[in-house]
């Protein structure tokens, strides 16, 4: 073969060589638009995410923790810093919260206004992270107060949802530990409560069960002092043969039942922003 054709032969080689790597970039553009659209269509982890990704209005937003087999829609409040994910609210006594096991473990209510988000979520979101929860209280006198605890985790169904939660702060009291008075722990501690209804009895008590006792689902050990989810009293003190009112016992304690409540959840590490404290 003669110089001239091989040097032509080359040339179209070559040429051809440099379409084939234009058409590799181009379907690797695509690739990477595609899973940039993918990635933008995949519901956030939590509240957090929602907010970062600039929504900071709050509202209802779908999210999908992971493990989650579906997205989920929640209530995402972006004061207090931003970014926190609603899982409890009680505010005029309009929902039942004596419910079922599976009604729990499902969620229920309203979540633009009275709601419980569902056991199994909750142990999706903080199975994803280190995250914490922030408790805001309010009585019928117009007072607020307000309780933090960090590495706050739901396990799964499987432990009965057993509860974990780290170091407290804030202002209502550390209720949850039990640790405000000595010997309180042993039997109103729900560090590593097992969550109990009135047809699933998971607590400490020996001679009933606590759910039925006052009238709500929750972490109980034998029984408690705090509960969020007990009956709604329309104003505050009340009588009872238990302590079956929505009660955080170290702000307004076993016999005044408060008003408002709110349970939200937020990864530890989330980065407030001031424009919304």
């Amino acid at each position: 073969q003669d110089p001239a054709s091989c040097a032509e032969e080359l040339l179209l080689v070559q040429a051809r060589e440099r379409y084939l790597k234009y058409r590799v970039e181009r379907q690797e553009a695509l690739l990477n638009r595609l899973q940039c659209n993918l990635l933008s269509l995949r519901p956030a982890p939590d509240c957090a995410d929602v907010f970062t990704s600039g929504s900071k209005t709050s509202g209802l937003y779908a999210i999908r923790p992971l493990g989650s087999p579906a997205p989920v829609q929640a209530y995402c409040d972006m004061s207090d810093g931003g970014g926190w994910t609603v899982v409890q609210r009680r505010i005029d006594g309009s929902e039942l919260f004596n419910r079922s096991w599976t009604e729990y473990k499902n969620g229920f209510g309203d979540k633009s206004e009275e709601f419980w988000f569902g056991n199994d979520i909750l142990h999706y979101l903080t199975d994803q992270g280190s995250y914490s929860v922030r408790i805001n209280l309010g009585d019928f006198e117009g007072s607020q107060s307000y309780a933090e605890y960090n590495d706050f985790k739901v396990g799964p169904e499987e432990s009965d949802y057993l509860l974990s939660f780290g170091a407290y702060s804030g202002t209502a009291g550390d209720a949850l530990s039990g640790n405000y008075r000595t010997g309180v722990s042993l039997w109103a501690s729900h560090q590593g409560a097992k969550f109990t209804t009135y047809d699933r009895d998971n607590d400490n008590l020996a001679w009933g069960n606590c759910a039925q006792e006052d009238k709500g689902g929750w972490w109980f050990n034998r029984c408690h002092s705090a509960h969020l989810n007990g009956l709604y009293y329309p104003s505050g003190p009340y009588s009872a043969v238990t302590d079956d009112g929505i009660v955080w016992v170290t702000w307004r304690g076993w016999w005044y039942s408060l008003k408002t409540t709110v349970m939200k959840l937020r990864p530890a590490d989330f980065k407030e922003d001031p424009s919304t404290t």
